[in-house]
Order: C-alpha cells, then sequence, then structure tokens
C-alpha cells in the first residue's frame, strides 16, 4: 500500500469519525487532534495550546460536556481496518484496567482508590482518581512495526460500586454479540492477569463456544483435580466433583503433569534461556454460592506452568501459571500454532 492509499484510508477514517459527534463536531475533532499531537500535555488548558487546536479553552470545555463521548462506537469505526490474522488461527485479544489519578481533582465525583505503581519501599501502590477497563485487539508482529502497538476496542470508566472484571466481562461480551465486527463467530482467545482468574469473571461469557480464556493464577491458589470413581462404582448421593487439592505454592501437591515441553530462547541482547512449560488438563476451580452460584466444576480447564531457566539451569523468574478453559473438540475449531493445550492455545 503506497503513501497516497494510506492518506485516503486516513481521510476517511476522520470523516467517520467526524460524523459521530453529535454536537460541536469541528471542535471536538480538533480535540482529538490534540490529544493525539500534544500526548504530554498534563491539563485541558495545555490542550488548548496545541497548534491543531486553533479554539479557546472555554470551546474545549463545551465540547468535553457536551459531546456524547460515550456514543461513538469505536469498534465499529476500526473494524473496517483491523488487520486479519494470518500466522494465527484466532483473533487475540487483551483486557486489563487503567488507572487515572486524580488526587487534587477535589470537585471531581466518584474518586476513589485505584492502584498507582510506587517505587518508594514500604509505600501502598495506590492514589486517588478514576479507572478505565480497555479491551484492544493484540496484532500480530508485521515487519517494519513496533510489537507494541494495539488497537483499542472498548473503553470505559468503572465507577466505585462496580466490580472493574466484570466491567471487562461485558466489554467482551458485547464485542461477541456484535454482528458487524469481522472476528464475529470466529475464534477469539482473550488474556488478562491475575485479577481476572477469579470465578466471577471466567463465569461471565462460558456461554459463548467461540471464546477461549487465558489468565494468569496468583502463586497461592489451591486448585483441584476432578474426582473419578473406580470402574463399576456407583454413587448413592449427589456425585463428587472436587479431588484431590493442587496447591500451587506446594509442588508436594501436584501429580505428574499430562504434558511436558523443553525449548531454547534468546532475547534481544543475545542471552539465551531454557523455558519448561508443563500442562495439567482437567483442574477444577471452586466455584461461588453469593451473591449468585457460580457451578465451576462445569468448567474443566487446563493449568500450564512456565519457567524460564538460565543456562546454568537456575530459575530465571518465578513460575508463571494460567488458566485456561478446556475446550471439548466437538466445537470443531481448528487447532492454532504454539503450546497445544487439549487443541487450543
Amino acid at each position: 500500500m503506497d503513501e497516497k492509499t494510506y492518506t485516503n484510508e486516513f481521510q476517511r477514517f476522520r470523516k467517520q469519525l467526524y460524523q459521530n459527534f453529535n454536537k460541536r463536531a469541528d471542535t471536538a475533532m480538533e480535540l482529538v487532534d490534540a490529544l493525539c499531537s500534544y500526548p504530554s500535555a498534563s491539563s485541558p488548558v495545555e490542550l488548548s495550546l496545541a497548534p491543531v487546536f486553533r479554539r479557546s479553552y472555554t470551546a474545549l470545555y463545551k465540547a468535553m460536556a457536551e459531546v456524547e463521548w460515550k456514543s461513538v462506537p469505536l469498534a465499529q469505526l476500526v473494524a473496517t481496518y483491523l488487520p486479519q490474522p494470518e500466522q494465527r488461527s484466532f483473533w487475540l485479544l487483551g483486557v486489563d484496567v487503567t488507572s487515572q489519578p486524580r488526587q487534587f481533582a477535589l470537585t471531581l465525583p466518584d474518586r476513589g482508590y485505584v492502584y498507582q505503581p510506587n517505587q518508594v519501599a514500604g509505600n501502598k501502590p495506590v492514589t486517588i482518581g478514576h479507572q478505565y477497563s480497555g479491551i484492544a485487539l493484540l496484532p500480530e508482529k508485521e515487519r517494519g512495526v513496533s510489537s507494541s502497538w494495539v488497537v483499542p476496542l472498548s473503553t470505559q470508566r468503572i465507577s466505585t460500586q462496580e466490580d472493574k472484571e466484570l466491567v471487562g466481562a461485558d466489554q467482551i461480551k458485547a464485542l461477541l454479540e456484535d454482528q458487524t465486527l469481522p472476528f464475529h463467530g470466529e475464534l477469539i482467545v482473550e488474556v488478562g492477569d491475575t485479577s481476572y482468574s477469579k470465578p466471577a469473571y471466567l463465569h461471565a461469557n462460558r456461554d459463548h463456544d467461540n471464546l477461549v480464556t487465558i489468565a494468569r493464577v496468583r502463586s497461592n491458589r489451591t486448585l483441584y483435580n476432578q474426582f473419578v470413581y473406580e470402574d463399576g462404582e456407583r454413587p448413592a448421593h449427589r456425585p463428587k466433583r472436587y479431588g484431590e487439592a493442587f496447591k500451587l505454592p506446594d509442588t508436594t501437591t501436584w501429580r505428574e503433569p499430562d504434558w511436558e515441553i523443553t525449548f531454547t530462547e534468546t532475547n534481544r541482547r543475545g542471552k539465551t534461556y531454557i523455558v519448561k512449560a508443563q500442562g495439567w488438563r482437567n483442574m477444577l476451580m471452586r466455584g461461588k454460592n453469593k451473591p449468585k452460584r457460580i457451578p465451576m466444576d462445569q468448567y474443566p480447564f487446563t493449568l500450564v506452568c512456565i519457567t524460564r531457566y538460565e543456562e546454568e539451569g537456575n530459575p530465571a523468574f518465578t513460575c508463571t501459571r494460567y488458566w485456561q478453559e478446556t475446550l471439548m473438540a466437538d466445537r470443531g475449531w481448528e487447532t492454532p500454532g504454539g503450546i497445544e493445550l487439549d487443541g487450543h492455545l
């Protein structure tokens, strides 16, 4: 694609975005340009000084107050431009929460304690402000393009009364059910950090057969093997579902892995590591009964432990464990490349 084609595509996108502003469209468009060209601005007044913003700072405040920003269909706007997966046989989505510190905005409504990294030892990593839940497409690596870029699909502010992970679950559900998006009905893999490995989030979208969830698990969790009755044995009561405990911090409770692979990798500095991956199929997590019942015993998953060793054999980092939904073969999805986990990555 040449420069002229890129320019035409960009202009077409800008026109589509412009048409979605219900009020003060010109001011809103210049505000978007200011945000993109002046990311270091720390206040609306600084944004109003950007060369691309040709209006006064009072017009900026009016646009912020009158434009219905939430009504702008972000996912639909970028749908035409989403890069189709070529190396993968699935679409990869990332879900996370971003904090916006506003400790000095005393009149800002609904502020709360939010996470903020703190380099001072002994200080709690918290501040006062807002939180935002974001869903982004994680594209494949392209030659000449940074591997760190993502495509935002949904952003929503989390109120102090909401569960931040369940807000993300609702966003994922909305994307899955949107028939205008190119990945509707196709295999989707979502990845999240440890906070997304709780039962409420993992159970939220299990009715979507085309969704695979991969989430990191805290190292102090206790999981369970499935209980297996001996041949010919029939339970005279409610069938037992949970077997022996699988305590992540206690390796003596671990059974032999169902599969194990070892390979080497070299980082950008030329240092070589040995990577060992182990997997346990048909693991279970305890569910919840309150405020509503979450029967996690109905959703067995694959537990993966990935450990990176230095060439001398010493662990370079602590073991990283992931919860991954076990999919039944009758769903008919093709196996993606990578580590095989019950036919899925």
